[in-house]
This record gives structure tokens, C-alpha cells and sequence, in this order.
């Protein structure tokens, strides 16, 4: 980027500014959604609920049809790391 691309770009710098923030808590929001770990312990959780009568049979049957789904999905990885575009740094 050149200098005066630069400086008549400036004043949207809060925009790029926050959708780089949502665009990382958008990720991180799906990668712990997604996360095997997160997802048997929402089951296990699950399952505690049912047994202790807080949740009907078709509630946990709808929820753990939802849970499975998400453990069966494969894990999309993004190649992309901080601070770079299609390999080059920004």
C-alpha cells in the first residue's frame, strides 16, 4: 500500500478496525462450537439433564441429533494466519 493510498484510506481504518474484530470472534465462535471436546461435554451434559428429569425424551433426542451432527461435520482448518492475505503480509 503507498503512501497517499494510505492516508485516503486512513479515515476507514475503525471500520477495517472492527471488522477484523468480529471476522476473529466469528472463528473463534465456530472453532469452539465445532471443537470435539466442547461438544462430548455438552453431551455428557446432556445426558445428566435427562436423567435428572430436567429435560423431556423428544428435548434430548432433538439436542443429541444436533450434537452428532457436529462430531460427524469435519473440522474446516483455515490456512490463514494473522497478519497475512494470500501470502502476503498486510
Amino acid at each position: 500500500m503507498g503512501v497517499v493510498s494510505g492516508l485516503l484510506l486512513l479515515p476507514l481504518a475503525p471500520v477495517r478496525g472492527t471488522a477484523w474484530v468480529a471476522d476473529h470472534l466469528l472463528r473463534e465462535a465456530r472453532r469452539h462450537t465445532h471443537d470435539p471436546r466442547a461438544v462430548q461435554a455438552r453431551l455428557a451434559a446432556l445426558n445428566r439433564a435427562l436423567d435428572e428429569g430436567a429435560i423431556d425424551e423428544a428435548a434430548f433426542e432433538k439436542e443429541e441429533e444436533r450434537l452428532l451432527a457436529l462430531l460427524e461435520r469435519p473440522v474446516r482448518r483455515t490456512t490463514d494466519t494473522v497478519g497475512t492475505r494470500q501470502g502476503r503480509h498486510v
